[in-house]
């Protein structure tokens, strides 16, 4: 393999230098990457070596790799299962079954979810991954990322997970386990892998436990070596390194806290506008210059960063339009732009995760990750040559990306994916060494579904109505009795008859509330969940429970799903 690249005669997106980290193109340039760094950008470069690779640019667009600051790699095989899902139905249908998932299931999982996102263009992705059911489980998803040829921060995740479905769920209680805490360390040790590339990270989302466990495991995990802490909730555990998923419907005070100790946020559009999270925050004045993009759950929408900038883009300009429109004016101009939504999946990610001195933008000396878009395909033509960035925040699909190039390795060529080496390094992986190209990898996938499938079949896992009365019922029925609410109980039979399918894919009409009858009740009062937990007395399997599935997306002064599900308990009540 060739130790240096020439992309000639491209449409170079670099930094405007104007102050707003915009780019702007450089129109018939070449770059040079030596090594797995950008050497040089200038207008004719001759190839250092003989044996340099030289790509043709001509027609092109070279922009800074797309990256993605939260996302669950492991789901592949749930593509399709959420579509008209809310957050509520995602957590027993999504996020908990990986209790269902071999260590080998989640390794083709998690390299087909890599390479999904590779060929949408994300060079480098903030993995939160909720899936070590066991110690092989984990080494099993860190092996397929570092044989996928994708930058990552392997955020490893102390996961809730369940030892049995029917008749009732029985969460496990080994979250924080003595065989997690020692292979976090044991990891820590010989981390990063791939040369570099794959790095570690906490994720955890254990604000239910005593302050001081949570601060303990975030010291220790410093101490480790570890630079990103990547969580959906804080409660006063603010600092630089700490990438906060969602924050949707914060508080004003929240900004402020937020911003003075230069904490992060990574938005994730797709999934927030459909689950009930709230609007993205990534716009919001005093949140976009701590925000980031993200994709969340591939089981629910597609792995393309580009989506999201314009999912973001738009649906805030609607929001601020809708403003205009309301007072009976017409609307003259739009105070968001293209770059705006361009900056959040690129240097603002690199921030984020503190590499923007070597990610993030096209620079000399930075590394090379690089997309390349074909400016003269039917979707971009034209758009490429007014405006470049238009066109790919507006105009382009993934089929428009020629190459993706990650630490100087091409990954994608000429529209497709690369075979990837793999190579296991870990302890308990026990895939096979060989070259796998994208139909292997898709075979192997197919397989690793259908066993999947058997598996929740045998659990009681595939069972939709079950699996939403039982969340209820271990979750939902505890909060009327303990003060974290002050509504009526128990909760109606409505709540729990969503639809009568069996197996997730297809869903009953629900039952209809109209604007009207959820209305905000005054007099609803919610406790912090910590300090009130405090106080309860409740099983420690419960409270577990309790939060990953309620607390995950509270926000830090108000715990909104507890309103928002108080709210919805009032319209189905009004409808008995």
């Amino acid at each position: 393999m060739s130790s240096s690249i020439l992309l000639t005669n491209a449409t170079i997106l670099v930094p405007s230098g104007e102050g707003k980290d915009y780019v702007h193109p450089l129109r018939q340039h070449s770059l040079l990457i030596e090594g797995n760094k950008i050497s040089q950008i200038a207008p004719e470069i001759i190839p250092l070596a003989s044996d340099t690779q030289v790509v043709d640019c001509t027609g092109k667009i070279i922009s800074p790799g797309f990256i993605d600051t939260h996302h669950h790699m492991w789901q592949t095989q749930l593509k399709g299962r959420h579509a008209d899902q809310t957050l509520l139905e995602y957590m027993p249908t999504g996020n908990l079954q990986q209790a269902n998932y071999t260590p080998e299931d989640v390794y083709w999982g998690q390299l087909a979810g890599c390479l999904e996102a590779l060929d949408a263009g994300t060079t480098t992705v903030v993995d939160h991954a909720h899936m070590n059911v066991s110690p092989a489980h984990s080494t099993n998803g860190l092996d397929a990322t570092v044989a996928s040829g994708i930058r990552s921060v392997f955020c490893y995740t102390p996961t809730t997970k369940l030892k049995a479905w029917k008749p009732e769920f029985v969460p496990a209680d080994d979250m924080l386990g003595d065989w997690v805490l020692q292979q976090l360390e044991d990891l820590s040790r010989c981390a990063p892998w791939g040369d570099g590339r794959v790095q570690l990270g906490l994720a955890f989302d254990g604000f239910f436990l005593p302050k001081d466990a949570v601060t303990g495991l975030y010291q220790r995990a410093r101490k480790a070596g570890i630079q990103l802490i990547t969580t959906h909730y804080v409660r006063g555990y603010f600092s630089p390194d700490i990438l906060l998923s969602h924050a949707t419907n914060l508080t004003d005070s929240d900004v402020e806290k937020l911003t003075k100790s230069k904490a992060w946020i990574s938005s994730t559009p797709d999934t927030e506008l459909q689950m009930g999270h709230g609007n993205p925050v990534c716009f919001r004045p005093g949140c976009s210059d701590i925000s980031s993009l993200g994709i969340d759950c591939h089981s629910n929408n597609s792995s393309d960063i580009i989506t999201q900038m314009r999912l973001a883009l738009q649906s805030e300009r609607a929001r601020r339009n809708e403003a205009v429109i309301a007072e009976g004016k017409n609307l003259r101009l739009l105070d968001l732009s293209v770059q705006d939504a361009f900056r959040l999946g690129t240097i603002q990610g690199a921030r984020a995760i503190h590499m923007e001195d070597q990610l993030g933008s096209i620079e000399v000396g930075k590394l090379a990750d690089l997309v390349i878009f074909d400016g003269r395909s039917p979707g971009m033509i034209c758009a490429a040559e007014q405006d470049p960035v238009a066109a790919i925040v507006l105009h382009s699909s993934i089929r428009d990306i020629d190459t993706v190039i990650v630490d100087g390795r091409i990954r994608k060529l000429e529209g497709r994916l690369v075979p990837v080496d793999i190579d296991p390094v870990f302890e308990g992986v026990t895939v096979p060494t060989q070259s796998a190209d994208w139909g292997v990898v898709a075979q192997e996938l197919l397989a690793s579904r259908k066993r999947i499938e058997a598996a929740m079949v045998k659990a009681g896992a595939n069972d939709y109505e079950h699996l939403m009365a039982a969340t209820q019922r271990l979750a939902l029925q505890k909060l009327p009795n303990h003060g974290l609410m002050r509504c009526p109980r128990p909760f109606p039979p409505q709540l729990r008859a969503l639809t009568s399918a069996p197996a997730f894919s297809s869903r009953a009409p629900r039952y209809k509330r109209s604007s009207s009858q959820i209305q905000h009740d005054e007099t609803v009062h919610i406790e912090h969940p910590v300090a009130t937990f405090a106080q309860l007395g409740i099983g420690r399997k419960t409270k577990i429970f309790l939060f990953a599935v309620l607390g995950v997306f509270g926000t830090m002064e108000t715990w909104f799903w507890c309103e928002t599900i108080y709210r919805w308990w009032k319209g189905d009540a009004k409808e008995r």
